[in-house]
């Protein structure tokens, strides 16, 4: 705890003396899950907090771990497991940070039953931008209560995130997954919102959507039991093992929706089956459950092949390319090639009642496919979360509860439920085209009332951002936190966010772009700053990933087209 008591102290001097010089300055985390041009963070002094990333306890009786803002997932879950406790949201990219999942925003397939990332941090150290370290929580009362509610998904333009307390829960050994096939997008949004309600006693939701009448709605259940010694687990960390969207795929392609009342054969999986209700089940050990999409990337792994056309997608090329393939890799190289300037990654927070007009627009307008769906409790407000803009209803308090009842009550967080649509794929080449594609795509989730996470490509113009993210007082709640927390130096959520293509105009008029253009170079330069990162060797000593021989238990090898 002193080392951490020293890097704070070091970082908030420096922060000091740029605060006292009227310097601005960005923070320097060592890595980025953000999809937003890399030039657009130039210019600007550094504050380096990239040594901040230890787990410094984890207390099993009250249930709480003490992390650095730089602590990845898969560190974290390594960290917790051995006390059979887990965070309840776990990103599903093993390289996301726990202060990434605070200062951003981060919704899994446990945010059906627990909320944001940022619900469950029951405190955070902050570095002000004065200098100041304070700690905040979310409780009533607290002093600054106020600037832990703004801070969480402003993306640090409230203050620096130096140290969080996470609520933990109990861990079991495996999640029992159940793979429903749907055969229309609107039976697909019915089902994923049936299987969020409490009776079902799942702990995990969410779905693909591989096409229009194919879509797969997955459910998950922690367990220490299997149903017997000969039982197999499936695994996806391993070089061998099939992406997940592609084991999903394959295992449930020959089902009948489970809305069906016909029968047709079932899967070639050896796993447990019920084709008349259109059902695969199988076991898959924790960890290996929370990262399966990092492989691959859920799948714009697949690009990478798409660019270097002449290495075929086949399982052999993916076995021998594994260690490029994982998401830590591909962020590397997406970043370094200058590739993300053509591919299209937008999550969206959509109300169900336009979850079917929003995709039915992907599909007509931009043919992206597979799309993923996640649902997700999301705190009813103003927000900079995905969150739905017209506010439901509180509930009444009751009047026959006493008066500390009736403010214990009103002090109580509401939430809406509302279904995160995940865009990922190629668009236009042409640069203007794939401006006008974005700002399309942002007009089509404006009238239909949704909003997008803000990590991705951002095209608003500011008096269009801040009336889809400033409504509801929410833009002069922060602006009165910034002016509050001495944060107006900073730049604002907008100026972190938005795209600025005049800007980006520029610089590709500049030699290297343009060199990066060229095919194959900025692919293989991409390539060459992930193997300078090393980043492959995380997943290499990772100790999450299931060995197998456990409790006589064998790995399955599924079988791959």
């Amino acid at each position: 705890m002193e080392r951490h008591r020293q890097a704070v102290r070091l970082v908030s001097a420096t922060v000091r003396s740029l605060f006292e010089r009227s310097e601005p300055y960005r923070i320097w985390h060592g890595s980025t899950n953000s999809t937003r041009p890399p030039h657009q963070k130039a210019g600007a002094r550094v504050v380096d907090i990239s040594g901040l990333r230890e787990v410094l306890s984890v207390d099993a009786a009250s249930r709480t771990a003490l992390v650095e803002p730089n602590v990845p997932m898969d560190r974290l879950v390594e960290s917790t497991l051995p006390h059979g406790l887990v965070p309840p949201v776990v990103m599903e990219f093993p390289g996301i940070t726990a202060g990434g999942g605070f200062a951003g925003t981060a919704g899994e397939s446990s945010s059906f039953r627990h909320g944001y990332f940022d619900e469950t941090v029951r405190s955070v150290e902050m570095v002000l931008p004065d200098g100041e370290v304070v700690t905040a929580r979310p409780d009533r009362g607290d002093e600054y209560e106020d600037l832990f509610r703004g801070a969480a998904g402003a993306l640090g333009t409230l203050g620096t995130t130096t140290l969080l307390e996470l609520q933990l829960v109990e861990a079991k050994k495996f999640v029992r997954t159940t793979y429903r096939r749907t055969s229309s997008v609107g039976e697909a949004v019915r089902v994923i919102r049936e299987e969020c309600a409490a009776e079902k006693g799942n702990d995990y939701v969410d779905g693909i959507l591989f096409s229009k009448d194919h879509g797969v709605i997955v459910t998950g259940k922690m367990t220490d039991d299997l149903p017997s010694e000969d039982e197999h687990v499936q695994t996806f960390s391993h070089p061998w093992d099939p992406w997940f969207y592609m084991h999903v795929r394959d295992i449930t392609k020959a089902l009948p929706s489970s809305s069906s009342s016909s029968s047709t054969s079932s899967s070639s999986s050896s796993s447990s089956s019920s084709p008349s209700e259109g059902t695969v089940t199988e076991y898959i050990p924790l960890a290996e459950y929370l990262f399966r999409y990092d492989r691959g990337g859920f799948w714009v792994g697949q690009a990478a092949f798409d660019y270097f056309k002449p290495v075929p997608f086949t399982r052999f090329f993916r076995w021998f390319l594994d260690d490029f393939l994982h998401t830590r890799m591909l962020y590397r190289a997406l970043h370094g090639s200058g590739e993300s300037a053509r591919f299209i990654v937008q999550d969206i927070g959509m109300p169900y009642e336009s979850a079917e007009p929003f995709i039915n627009y992907v599909s007509d307008e931009l043919a992206i496919w597979p799309l993923w769906l996640c649902p997700l409790k999301t705190p009813s407000g103003p927000s900079f979360h995905p969150h739905l803009r017209q506010r439901q209803p509180e509930p009444p308090v009751s009047s026959s509860s006493s008066g500390k009842e009736k403010e214990k009550e009103k002090g109580k967080r509401t939430f809406d439920e509302m279904l995160n649509i995940g865009v990922w794929g190629w668009g236009p080449s042409d640069r203007q085209a794939f401006v006008r594609a974005n700002r399309a795509l942002e007009r089509r989730v404006d009238e239909l009332g949704g909003t997008k996470w803000l990590y991705a490509h951002t095209y608003y113009p500011a008096p269009e951002f801040w009336r889809v993210y400033g409504s509801g007082q929410q833009k002069q709640r922060y602006e009165a936190l910034r002016r509050k927390y001495l944060a107006t130096s900073l730049p604002s959520v907008y100026d972190k966010v938005s795209v600025k293509v005049d800007n980006a105009d520029a610089v590709t008029t500049s030699w290297k772009p343009w060199l990066k253009s060229l095919w194959p170079i900025g692919g293989l330069w991409g390539i060459w700053k992930s193997i300078q990162s090393k980043d492959y060797l995380l997943h290499r000593r990772a100790t999450w990933r299931w060995r197998g021989g456990d409790d006589g238990v064998k790995t399955r090898k599924a079988k791959e087209a």
